[in-house]
């Protein structure tokens, strides 16, 4: 009797959740077609990656060939899966990887100075008190809300009187130090309970080692959201290599010079697409659950 009285009571918990199931099929629908015609390009340009340069050259020639009512072919197969593509690009034409190398350098160093530095900032704005907090807070946010073209005059004064102008430090340095990342994560290191960091004080743990410790190890997921975040800008860098690196061309990244090497078809363009775009998917890969808690986690707080 006991059974049967649990089985009808579970029922309607079960058809409440049937009902809401129905009801999220078309959003379901609805978002995986969107996502489908997101992700078209990517695969798209993967697929072209594996066309021989001759047939891709063919392929690109057929470019404005047809009238307003007509639409360029688009082939959904090759003639023959071919590495060709790939082989020029890493073996005989290194153009293409020397930029890649300085876009993967420039994002690198980047991500380094800003895992020293940002952290550190963003716990003393939040867990230290001290006589003109406020005031660089509030500092911190102004410079956020200011587009790139506001400060850049500032920024190529201040580098050329420091020497620092179409050299490779004229890139990492201003991008080391972004007020939005320690906006974020302050933001979210204001939220942890003040009573976990004075448990481990009064266990003995000095500041220092509450920091190492306990407060990055909690704040994983915004540090990780973070960090896919700024890979993005700065895979994606073409203001400041355009102003800071006037004279050095030598030294821009790949996502400056990309549509310059291939304004006539080189058979390659494919290759160096997927190429360029491989980093920032395995990125968004590695840090997909990281990015996904950070913005809830910080919402929530």
């Amino acid at each position: 009797m006991d059974k049967a009285a649990t089985y009808g009571a579970r029922r309607p918990g079960r058809r409440r959740v049937r009902r809401l199931k129905k009801r999220h099929i078309l959003p379901r629908l609805l978002l995986t077609l969107l996502a489908l015609i997101i992700l078209l390009p990517v695969f798209v340009t993967g697929l072209y990656s594996f066309f021989s340069p001759e047939e891709i050259k063919a392929f690109m020639e057929t470019r404005g060939s047809f009238d307003a009512s007509s639409l360029m072919e688009v082939k959904l197969a090759p003639d023959m899966f071919s590495l060709s593509q790939y082989y020029h690009i890493l073996i005989e034409d290194m153009t293409i990887l020397r930029y890649f190398v300085n876009s993967a350098m420039y994002a690198g160093a980047i991500l380094l100075g800003q895992a020293l530095l940002i952290p550190m900032m963003a716990y003393a704005l939040s867990r230290f008190r001290f006589p003109g907090r406020d005031a660089l807070f509030f500092l911190v946010i102004m410079l956020m809300l200011l587009p790139f073209q506001v400060t850049m005059v500032p920024n190529v004064l201040t580098l050329r009187s420091l020497g620092l102008l179409d050299t490779v430090w004229a890139i990492i340095l201003p991008m080391a130090i972004q007020p939005f990342y320690i906006f974020l994560v302050r933001q979210y290191m204001v939220s942890l309970p003040s009573e976990m960091i004075g448990a481990a004080q009064i266990d003995g743990a000095g500041t220092v080692r509450c920091f190492f410790h306990l407060v990055l190890p909690v704040c994983k997921p915004i540090l990780g959201c973070a960090a896919a975040l700024s890979f993005a800008d700065c895979w994606n860098l073409v203001e400041q290599p355009l102003t800071y690196l006037t004279t050095n061309t030598q030294l821009y990244p790949l996502s400056v010079v990309f549509n310059q090497l291939t304004e006539t078809s080189t058979g390659v363009e494919f290759a160096g697409a997927a190429l360029y775009t491989l980093p920032a998917l395995l990125i968004y890969l590695f840090f997909q659950e990281d990015i996904l808690t950070g913005v809830q986690l910080t919402e929530l707080k």
